[in-house]
């Protein structure tokens, strides 16, 4: 069975635009775009966008459904948004990074403005 060429393309754009949508969100954070595309580098700077120690790089790896969506709600914190947004990057990735990225969404620091309140 053929995986037609046109299902491919598809799947290469959706790709892309979340690709893409992470990159311009790791720069409006202040870290390399190009971080985005390297594997456990990646993890290692979403932990610093969230406001995390590095050895949370390692947590991810070991335990990664809770320490990930963890580091995604502290991302959603870090830019202003909501749970509701983690669940968002969670499961639908593609669709929130670009939101996230390419949206007024700005970066507020770790934990956004509730963490500075802290």
């Amino acid at each position: 069975m053929e995986f037609p060429l046109s299902l491919s393309l598809i799947c290469l754009a959706i790709a892309v635009i979340g690709v893409a949508g992470q990159w311009r969100t790791f720069e409006k954070a202040g870290q390399p775009g190009w971080a985005c595309i390297i594997p456990i580098y990646n993890v290692y700077i979403m932990t610093k966008i969230g406001g995390k120690p590095g050895i949370w790089t390692l947590w991810c790896l070991l335990l990664p459904i809770v320490f990930f969506v963890w580091v995604l709600n502290m991302i959603s914190k870090s830019f202003g948004k909501d749970e509701a947004f983690t669940v968002g990057l969670f499961f639908f990735g593609v669709v929130f990074w670009p939101i996230l990225g390419f949206g007024d969404a700005q970066y507020q620091g770790p934990f956004g403005k509730r963490g500075r309140d802290l």
